[in-house]
């Protein structure tokens, strides 16, 4: 298993500075596809109890899902924004950090988050399930779902407009 998770993360390292560059628009049929439903899967607390992500989806309430590394720099350029959106939109929208199982146990996690501050409650995704059902194609992958648990907005990089994702999520009729 270290063997897959040293190639996976050999390939996100290749891949991520040409993803960081990519257009907004381009990036918008990176991942999930505007409109899907994503499935509710299970995820881990930082201290391995299963925890269903669907508890926040579809409840009336938009959610931003981040996925993300401690090792990300990526995440870190792509953080002060979100901590932001957060502080303006608060309990309005639920942020979710899904933490990716690469390079990364949940005992580093939970150090990285003890001292920095995060936007939402921080999972571990051990088994790669969330990464799968919102075809994360890498960290610093952001799901915006808007209150019915559609996505209106899939996003790489730093460089993205998460306000203009949240506001989108948060439209009357969504």
């Amino acid at each position: 298993m270290n063997g897959l998770r040293w190639y996976l993360l050999s390939l996100l390292m290749i891949v991520a500075p040409f993803v960081s560059s990519v257009p907004a628009s381009a990036q918008e049929v990176i991942g999930l596809p505007v409109g899907a439903e994503p499935e509710a899967v299970r995820v881990e607390d930082l201290d391995g109890d299963p925890v269903d992500l669907g508890r926040y989806i579809g409840t009336g309430k938009p959610v931003l899902l981040e996925f993300w590394a401690t090792w990300c720099t990526l995440c870190a350029a792509l953080e002060p924004r979100m901590l932001a959106a957060s502080a303006r939109y608060g309990d309005a929208v639920q942020f979710v950090v899904v933490a990716v199982a690469v390079n990364q146990s949940p005992r580093r996690v939970r150090r990285h988050v003890e001292e920095h501050e995060m936007p939402g409650p921080v999972f571990y995704d051990a088994a790669g399930a969330a990464v799968r059902a919102f075809r994360a194609p890498t960290t610093s992958y952001v799901v915006v779902l808007d209150g019915e648990g559609k996505v209106v907005y899939t996003g790489l990089g730093e460089d993205q407009d998460i306000e203009a994702a949240i506001e989108k999520a948060l439209e009357p009729g969504r």
